[in-house]
């Protein structure tokens, strides 16, 4: 289940999406409006978190531009305002919900669970486990199991096998995979880092009778492993 997040608060980005992505989502990050669309109408999602202030607009206009193309998309409003016009203006627009700063991120998590169950065309949650009975990983307690050797996967590893085994059979590009590889200061992971990821990560997981990342030159790559 895809999940666009917007929010030009880096360090608040950044925490959003690695709860979202504990919990068996699929986050990408947007820091302003220009890229916010060029993601919409170029992927899909299922539902938006829009920051009300932007750098180069406001959620709301986005949200407005959303809805014209994405009629059925969930939004989320984040903001730090709370006056009782803004947040009627975010339900006109037809936003599911609007979750005022500071707040609690288990709540910001049980607001998208019911916005995405109001959804029926929304996909289910990657599960937190998977295994083909050689390769086991667990996504919330962040450990592998190759074989009967554990191993140590890193936070951008997993990032990178939970987008992958979530788009399992169909091919991510590079420039999806680097939207996903944003750091806790929130850089950007540049093009040499995700091969350099790629390589540690086949090292890690793959043997002679085991593959599970396949390469598909000029454009990305794909999950090719099948859980048990």
């Amino acid at each position: 289940m895809r999940i666009l997040v917007v929010e030009d608060d880096l360090t608040l980005s950044a925490g959003v999406c690695f709860e979202l992505d504990c919990n068996g989502y699929l986050t990408v990050a947007a820091y302003n409006c220009k890229k916010a669309t060029q993601l919409i109408q170029n992927d899909h999602f299922d539902l938006a978190i829009l920051d009300v202030n932007l750098p180069d607009g406001n959620g709301f206009d986005l949200c407005r531009s959303f809805k014209v193309t994405h009629p059925d998309l969930p939004v989320i409003f984040l903001t730090a305002n709370d006056l009782e016009k803004d947040i009627l203006n975010g339900f006109d627009l037809g936003a599911e919900d609007y979750v005022t700063k500071p707040f609690n991120m288990k709540i910001l998590l049980r607001r998208v669970e019911v916005a995405l169950r109001r959804n029926p065309a929304a996909e289910q949650p990657l599960s937190n486990r998977w295994s083909d009975g050689f390769l086991t990983l667990d996504f919330s307690k962040l450990t592998a199991v190759r074989g009967d050797e554990k191993i140590i996967v890193t936070s951008n590893e997993y990032k990178l096998l939970k987008a992958l085994i979530e788009n399992a059979g169909n091919i991510l590009t590079r420039q999806t995979l680097l939207e996903r590889l944003w750091d806790i200061e929130g850089n950007f992971v540049d093009d040499h880092a995700l091969t350099a990821t790629i390589n540690r990560l086949r090292a890690k997981i793959e043997d002679d009778t085991h593959t599970y990342i396949k390469t598909v030159r000029g454009m990305g790559y794909a999950w090719m492993g099948a859980a048990k």
